[in-house]
């Protein structure tokens, strides 16, 4: 495992973080399984969201988090104020409400990371920045960052948080993979992994990245292929249809599955190695299922992709020379 400090956190954080969202209560003996493995393997820090499945994601991560007695080696990255029901909540009021919420659900006294999960343009930065300051200095949140935030209104928010002493975003959590999310996921995603506007300006400040979905919801890992796209029926599949199956992506693909081929690796780990690769400070979230999955995905950060490789992947030349 390979580990960076962030501003703000007292401990290092793994450059893979483990997602939270496919356990519950229903399968919490599987979710400690997993927890412990890759915890073991040296991933320290764990992406969940007040939102997720009414709080038993939060729940259980508390519960393994405090039967294990591992409060001080795990970094909790924790996202509030999602829109319910269409009503936009980047509020202070809907701030705070989550973040008692998800403090309690958890079971801890503070969250490490602390990132607001949509923006709300409407609302000035004013009333956010000073509500999220109140917190750290009440000692509840050490560190916040914007999820599906633009670099501008972060860049917003950070020249008024610096201009009143308070504190600034050192993370962004949005949306990166080789293929290109044509279309939104869902409202108000957002995606870098094609907009060399935000990538230049994230590398200029040396922000943090907490990018989502970096196999493009399956995309790149090769479940969904030109001819088999009526054959699913599933929403999940259909909002990444929806967002990645279109014919540059497919070629995306095909070079893809012939380097990581060339490289005897599979498909996924050369998928994550093109965003573990990028010229900026990427932490990958991932969704591993077994510990196995997990070790394969780990594999991906001792995986060197050059600049040629990287840019021929991206279809930003025709061909790979030595």
């Amino acid at each position: 495992m390979k580990y960076h400090q962030i501003t703000g956190i007292d401990k290092p954080v793994s450059r893979l973080i483990q997602g939270t969202v496919y356990f519950t209560e229903a399968n919490k003996d599987e979710a400690f399984a997993l927890y412990d493995a890759v915890f073991e393997q040296g991933c320290n820090t764990f992406d969940t969201a007040h939102i997720y499945v009414g709080g038993e994601c939060e729940r259980v991560l508390g519960d393994w988090i405090r039967t294990r007695n591992i409060r001080d080696e795990v970094v909790i990255l924790d996202k509030g104020a999602h829109p319910i029901d269409d009503r936009q909540r980047v509020t202070a009021d809907d701030i705070s409400s989550d973040i008692y919420e998800s403090l309690e659900r958890l079971g801890v006294e503070h969250i490490d990371l602390y990132i607001l999960h949509r923006d709300d343009p409407s609302q000035p930065v004013a009333g956010i920045m000073d509500c999220l300051y109140e917190h750290h200095q009440a000692g509840r949140i050490s560190a916040i960052g914007g999820s599906n935030w633009s670099h501008q209104r972060i860049k917003e928010a950070n020249d008024y948080a610096r201009k009143n002493d308070l504190l600034p975003f050192v993370a962004s959590n949005p949306q990166f993979s080789l293929a290109e999310m044509v279309k939104p996921t869902w409202e108000d995603c957002i995606s870098i992994g094609h907009d060399k506007d935000a990538q230049a300006w994230y590398q200029n400040n040396d922000m943090a990245l907490f990018t989502w979905s970096s196999l493009a919801g399956g995309f790149m890992a090769g479940r969904f292929s030109r001819d088999n796209l009526d054959s699913f029926d599933d929403y999940f599949a259909g909002v990444n249809i929806n967002a990645y199956a279109y014919e540059d992506n497919f070629r995306r693909l095909d070079r893809a599955k012939d380097l990581a081929q060339e490289k005897s690796i599979s498909l996924p780990q050369l998928a994550l190695a093109y965003v573990l690769n990028q010229a900026l400070n990427i932490f990958a979230l991932i969704g591993s299922m077994t510990p196995e999955q997990f070790t394969d995905n780990a594999s991906a950060l001792d995986i060197h992709l050059s600049d040629n490789e990287l840019a021929w992947l991206n279809l930003e030349q025709d061909t790979l020379s030595e």
